[in-house]
C-alpha cells in the first residue's frame, strides 16, 4: 500500500491525462489543533470526485460545493494558485469541524502541469527524493533532486514540499512479530524490507509487498543506506544477528532504531555493545529497547501494535509520556504488586 500523498499525485496525474480538470489542495499552514499536518494533499476533480484529505471532511465538502459541478456549481475556475483559510472565527471552526481554536490555510492549484506531475511521479517511483517548488504568483512548479529531506515551507512567493521516497522499515528477523509489524507498516504507507539469513524463518515468510533482502544483517543495513525516513527494528531474538545490525544502524541517520527483548535482555545488549564494540551510553541513547509502548501486550499482534505506535510517534516527532514507557510502566506495576 503506497502513501496517501503518492496516491493523491498519481490520481491527479491520471485524471489530467484523461482530460478532466483537477484542483490540487495542500495544507500550507495550521494554527492550534488541526486534523491534518502541513504538506497533506487532496485532489479534487471537476465533477466532485476526491482523493486524499485536508481535514476531517467538512472542508472537503466546502471545496466540492465551491469548485465543482457536483451540486450545480460553476466548476473549477481558470485561475492562478489561491490561498484560502478556514477556521478563523469560532463559528467557522465549528462549521468546518475543526477543533477548538483550529485554523488551517490551503494552497489551491488549478490544473497542475501534467508533464511535470508525470515526471515527479517517475522520480518518486525510482526512489528519488524530490524538491517541488511552486511559484505562487505564476503557478509554475519546478522539480529538483535532493539528498536531504526539508521541512515543508511557505513564504509570500513560494511553496516548497519535499516528496518521497516514502518512509521505510527494515526488519531484522522474519518471525511472527515481524509479519504483523510489516503488515501494519504497509498500511501506514511504509515500504518494508525483511532480512533473515535463517532459511527456516525466511522461507516461510508470507506477507505480500515486502522485499526480502539476502545477506548478513549488518551488511544488509549498510547496503540499505538508511536515511532520515528509515526505521530499523531487530526482532530475530538472536544477538549474532541483531547486535551487528544495530551497530550499523546506530551510525546511520535512521529516525528510529529498536530491538525486541525483555528489560533484562535489553540491559544485557547494551552492556555487550559497550564492552565489546566501544559504544557508550551516549551513543546508545537512540536505541529503543524494550521496544513499543506499554499496553499490556502479550501476543505478537498486540506487541506489533505497541511497536508501530512508538515508530509513528518518532516519525511524527511526538514525545511520549513516561507512563507508556515499557520499562518504567512494568517497574511501577511490579512495585505496586509488591506493596499490595
Amino acid at each position: 500500500m503506497e502513501s496517501i500523498d503518492l496516491l493523491v499525485l498519481r490520481t491527479a496525474r491520471d485524471w489530467l491525462q484523461e482530460g478532466h480538470r483537477v484542483l490540487l489542495a495542500t495544507v500550507a499552514r495550521t494554527w492550534g489543533s488541526s486534523p491534518r499536518p502541513v504538506g497533506s494533499m487532496m485532489a479534487l476533480r471537476n465533477d466532485g470526485r476526491v482523493v486524499g484529505s485536508v481535514s476531517g471532511g467538512c472542508i472537503e465538502d466546502d471545496l466540492i460545493h465551491r469548485y465543482t459541478t457536483a451540486y450545480g456549481g460553476p466548476g473549477l475556475p481558470q485561475s492562478l494558485p489561491q490561498q484560502v483559510r478556514y477556521g478563523v472565527t469560532a463559528d467557522e471552526a465549528h462549521r468546518f469541524g475543526l477543533p477548538c481554536g483550529g485554523t488551517l490555510e490551503l494552497v489551491l492549484e488549478f490544473d497542475p502541469d501534467w508533464p511535470l506531475l508525470s515526471q515527479l511521479l517517475t522520480q518518486l517511483d525510482q526512489g528519488q527524493l524530490v524538491r517541488r517548488q511552486l511559484d505562487l504568483a505564476s503557478g509554475q512548479a519546478s522539480l529538483a533532486a535532493t539528498d536531504t529531506p526539508e521541512q515543508f515551507a511557505l513564504d509570500p512567493l513560494h511553496m516548497l514540499n519535499t516528496l518521497g521516497p516514502g518512509y521505510r522499515l527494515l526488519l531484522i528477523g522474519a518471525g511472527a512479530l515481524a509479519e504483523y509489524l510489516a503488515t501494519m507498516a504497509l498500511f501506514n504507507g511504509f515500504r518494508v524490507a525483511v532480512c533473515d539469513p535463517r532459511p527456516e524463518y525466511i522461507d516461510g515468510w508470507n506477507v505480500p509487498g515486502v522485499e526480502r533482502l539476502v545477506g548478513m544483517p549488518d551488511d544488509v543495513v549498510r547496503a540499505f543506506t538508511p536515511d532520515l525516513r528509515t526505521c530499523i527494528v531487530a526482532v530475530s531474538h538472536d544477538p549474532k544477528l541483531d547486535d551487528l545490525a544495530l551497530l550499523e544502524a546506530l551510525h546511520s541517520p535512521a529516525f528510529y532504531i529498536g530491538a525486541i527483548g525483555s528489560r533484562r535482555n535489553s540491559q544485557q545488549r547494551r552492556a555487550r555493545l559497550i564492552e565489546h564494540f566501544g559504544e557508550t551510553e551516549a551513543t546508545l541513547a537512540r536505541l529503543h529497547g524494550p521496544i513499543g509502548i506499554y499496553i499490556g501486550s502479550k501476543t505478537p499482534a498486540e506487541i506489533a501494535v505497541s511497536v508501530m505506535a512508538e515508530i509513528l510517534a518518532a516519525k511524527n516527532d511526538v514525545t511520549l509520556p513516561g507512563a507508556v514507557d515499557v520499562s518504567k510502566a512494568k517497574g511501577e506495576r511490579e512495585q505496586a504488586m509488591l506493596e499490595g
